[in-house]
């Protein structure tokens, strides 16, 4: 056999065992009498020691070279707490190469200045990257968890074709030319959502897959042309029982993979409530700034821009920006009203509250439009 143990497994209770390892040379450092060499796989790195009379067949070993070891795992001098295996080391008593390397053109380490377009030319190199090992792995216990959990309340995964008619929904599809039908079109699917429907009409009142989906559009931070999503139809429930799957779902992925205790139920809110104070049906509560509409406040002002929005039945939403406001200088408050056109709005009206009041609406509000605000806003 190629190996009997990974270089992520052996501990100090395996000291005097006989093991054979095969790995990537992730570091090899040379102290004349003796030769250092980190022997990495996916599972970790384990730290091997040569004596003299390895000299020649080391001297062409570099980083990445596949090799092939066996030897007695031994006590470390120097521990390692940083390493899993950092109480042991192997004393090699054979070596054998099985595939040279050349050099790379970036480190194999989590920490790399490679830049993104070099790392997806060698990408199979980035594979062996730590860091990007433990995301597949991750991912991967994320997907068997989901399947376990609904394996478990009676879901049934369903496998839904990927070449298909096209359906109007929200993004373009990405079409597919059919050799045997010339001038015909297979659509990629942008979700499930028809063959879903079948389902629960023919009778399977619970499904769920984890669906790769296909989108023609343009890429935004939370979008790419495909993704994979968990998937999941209920026949016969109210939404109560929905948020309550998701939501225990969760829960299960947290403490089974990184022993995180989700406290349940978890918070819900209205979708009125989420627009209303964050302007998003997806808010991030870390943000605080909550969203204050002040219209009542502007009803009878006499203030053109503002008379104008509400007698065209717009509203009047304001941010409170505490502690830092004083920090802002005409320049950072010019770049904010830039950036607020970027989503459409015509410019940014701004007020300083302190000991006294400046801003770029300061002189054309009312001393009683002023203090309702602060009172309003808890200022």
């Amino acid at each position: 056999m190629y190996r009997n143990k990974t270089n992520g497994e052996l501990r100090i209770s395996n000291v005097g065992e006989e093991v054979t390892l095969v790995g990537w040379v992730a570091k090899k450092r040379n102290f004349g009498n003796l030769v250092f060499i980190d022997l990495r796989d996916r599972y970790g790195i384990t730290q091997l020691v040569f004596d003299n009379s390895f000299a020649e067949t080391l001297s062409n070993v570099r980083n990445e070279y596949v090799i092939q070891v066996k030897g007695k795992v031994v006590e470390r001098q120097s521990k390692n707490p940083n390493l899993s295996t950092g109480d042991i080391e192997i004393e090699v008593k054979e070596i054998k190469v099985l595939s040279e390397a050349k050099l790379t053109p970036f480190i194999i380490a989590d920490e790399t200045d490679a830049l993104e377009d070099t790392r997806l030319k060698y990408r199979y190199l980035d594979l062996r990257r730590p860091v990007i090992q433990k995301e597949l792995v991750i991912r991967h216990k994320v997907c068997m968890e989901t399947r376990k959990f609904l394996d478990e309340v009676g879901f049934v995964e369903v496998e839904t074709p990927i070449l298909c008619k096209s359906t109007p929904e929200g993004a373009r599809d990405y079409l597919v030319p059919s050799r045997v039908n010339k001038g015909r079109f297979y659509a990629l699917p942008q979700s499930p959502q028809l063959f879903k429907q079948l389902l629960m009409v023919g009778g399977m009142d619970k499904y769920f897959q984890i669906a790769k989906c296909f989108r023609d559009e343009d890429l935004r931070a939370d979008r790419q042309p495909e993704f994979t999503q968990i998937d999941i139809e209920m026949s016969f429930v109210e939404e109560n029982d929905v948020m309550t799957l998701a939501e225990s779902l969760v829960a299960r992925i947290f403490k089974n993979i990184k022993n995180v205790d989700v406290k349940l139920p978890l918070m819900r809110m209205k979708y009125d409530d989420a627009i209303n104070d964050y302007g998003s049906d997806k808010p991030d509560l870390r943000f605080e700034m909550k969203i204050n509409e002040v219209s009542e406040i502007f009803k009878n002002t006499n203030f053109s821009v503002f008379s104008n929005v509400l007698n065209s039945n717009g509203l009047i939403n304001c941010l409170v920006v505490k502690g830092v406001a004083s920090k802002y200088s005409r320049k950072d408050l010019d770049k904010l009203t830039e950036f607020v056109k970027t989503y459409k709005a015509n410019g940014l009206a701004t007020l300083k509250i302190g000991e006294e009041i400046t801003g770029s609406i300061a002189k054309v509000l009312s001393e009683k439009e002023i203090i309702t605000l602060k009172d309003k806003l808890n200022l």
